[in-house]
């Protein structure tokens, strides 16, 4: 239990409640060439935006948690931080923990692969260079396994030479063969099987090259390839017969004993994909894991228990099974708000409840005081977002003109799913169209804001419609298909989102004026919290993450 929070004596306050409108998916694109939240029609939130303090914050990264600032930031670790006020580990300080604790090998996913009656399979980046994985997470598991009654373990390596040293590969083979060799005792066997370079096989991303996906899938799951004794042979072969080939680009390889593939994926085998970075997990997660996949044939799909390291998209829910639980967070502001008394309506539609509600909570399911709190999920349409790309957003902005002056709420919190969910469809047309429609109704909620004396928070949790295109990252220019269109971009962006303060009952309690830089920069969306709690009128807990205004 948290105690209730302290009034500010400093604020003045307001006649109607604190309503913060989170648009999923929408950030300040890099690139003006497929930025369609620049390229869409807002007039709503240009006006609000003209005459309000307004900043820019970070989402993704360190910001919200994950290892590194290459990281783009997802849903759920975005309503995490907005919803706690601080940054709690997520990515490779989670899964170390998890695996310190015990705590990984005590979940059901874990007892799941490893029941297997056949192989346990691991798959990811061979390399200790934390931004994807690390071996001692490898090791740690394969050590687990054997103490699991487990008999056979094959190895799946993905050679790194980006995070680490780009021809360090015998570096990390030499030592690890000892490693296995040191654990097959007893009736375990433990055996490198496949691999090759993280650019040449497996670890696309953005649907980029999904026939790296489709060599790795043959090399790993039918054995099929160039035969080699042992990796280190296959390492020195590669460089000797390419000079200068650096290790992510090298070849495929598959280990054989007497010309037959010593690790093929069979029907009953596990699969752990153990990288916990999401970007270069999705796709070989969907070969695996998706009944509906046109994207190469799979030929032989063995049937398998598979599970990723983390949960790689929630929004997706991919994969379906997942070794690492998100992070254990306490002290939320929905706890504060409910000690405090503070009268809050969380909603959304079908797609992002959860985010509002479970996520924004802490990972918590259901509520701190049912008194106080009024959850709304408005159901989501159930086809493909670009066939309606405006969503539930006008339907959850007619219960939200209803709340605003009921005098019910002092506290209201919405997500516009928009932005993110029909920005992954990668369809640009449809994502202007729900930029629009979702404008529309900030305009409503603004106006409705003016009339009762209320306070307009806007902010996001991470981008994805303001980055809709590949980009080199050296030149910025656009990658092309051969008939010379853009290359769609479905995943999430690196860029920062909005955070604009819409205040018309503003007292000078807090400065705001030039408005463009009026609020603090370079923070990042775990400021939300202490934001909303000094507009409602009360000082946040000290360690959370300072709020955006200032006095």
């Amino acid at each position: 239990m948290v105690e209730a929070l302290k009034k500010n004596p400093a604020w003045k306050g307001r006649k109607g409640p604190v309503v913060l409108v989170i648009m999923d998916g929408v950030g300040y694109g890099k690139y003006k060439e497929g930025d369609a939240v620049a390229d869409s029609k807002m007039y709503h939130l240009d006006a609000i935006r003209a005459k309000s303090p307004n900043t820019k914050l970070k989402a993704h990264g360190k910001a919200v948690g994950l290892p590194s600032d290459e990281d783009m930031g997802n849903s759920e670790v975005g309503h995490n931080a907005m919803g706690c006020g601080r940054v709690f580990n997520q990515g490779a300080a989670l899964v170390s923990t998890s695996i310190e604790t015990g705590a990984l090998f005590q979940g059901h996913a874990w007892k799941e692969v490893a029941a297997t009656k056949g192989t346990l399979h691991f798959i990811g980046l061979f390399s200790d260079g934390n931004v994807h994985s690390h071996l001692d997470h490898l090791k740690a598991m394969i050590k687990q396994a054997k103490a699991d009654g487990v008999k056979k373990v094959r190895v799946h390596t993905l050679f790194d030479g980006r995070d680490v040293g780009e021809t360090s590969a015998l570096e990390y083979i030499d030592p690890f063969e000892a490693f296995l060799k040191e654990q097959s005792t007893g009736g375990f066997d433990a055996r490198i099987a496949s691999g090759g370079g993280r650019m040449w096989i497996t670890m696309d991303r953005y649907g980029a090259d999904w026939s790296m996906v489709e060599r790795g899938w043959k090399v790993h799951v039918h054995g099929e390839g160039r035969q080699f004794a042992s990796a280190r042979e296959a390492v020195e072969s590669y460089r000797k017969e390419i000079p200068g080939i650096i290790d992510q680009d090298l070849k495929e390889f598959v280990i054989a004993d007497g010309g037959k593939p010593i690790g093929a994926i069979q029907d009953g085998d596990s699969v752990v994909y153990f990288n916990f970075r999401g970007d270069r997990s999705l796709e070989i997660t969907a070969a695996f894991e998706d009944d509906k996949f046109d994207k190469f044939d799979r030929g032989r799909r063995p049937a398998v228990t598979y599970a990723g390291m983390m949960e790689y998209d929630g929004d997706l829910h991919a994969p379906k099974r997942y070794l690492v639980s998100p992070p254990s967070i306490d002290r939320t502001m929905g706890e504060y708000l409910a000690a405090t008394g503070v009268r809050t309506l969380a909603i959304s539609e079908t797609q992002k409840y959860g985010h509002v509600t479970y996520f924004f909570n802490g990972n918590r399911t259901g509520k701190f005081d049912d008194k106080l709190e009024d959850f709304v999920e408005i159901k989501s349409d159930v086809l493909p977002f670009e066939q309606r790309p405006w969503m539930k957003c006008a339907e959850i902005t007619d219960r939200i003109l209803e709340a605003i002056p009921s005098g019910k709420y002092d506290f209201i919190r919405l997500n516009f799913p928009n932005g993110d969910m029909v920005g992954h469809t990668g369809v640009y047309q449809a994502v202007i169209c729900s930029m629009e429609a979702m404008d529309l109704q900030l305009g409503r909620i603004a106006k409705a804001v003016d009339e009762a004396g209320a306070v307009l928070v806007i902010t996001a949790d991470h981008g994805n419609s303001d980055d809709m295109f590949e980009h080199d990252k050296k030149t910025g220019a656009v990658s092309r298909k051969a008939d010379g269109s853009p290359k769609a971009k479905t995943s999430h962006s690196l860029n920062p989102v909005p955070c604009i303060i819409y205040d018309p009952g503003y007292q000078g309690e807090y400065k705001r004026e030039p408005h463009e830089g009026s609020l603090v920069e370079g923070l990042g969306i775990s400021s939300i919290a202490a934001t909303c709690i000094e507009l409602l009128g009360y000082t946040p807990p000290e360690d959370y993450d300072k709020p955006v205004i200032t006095r």
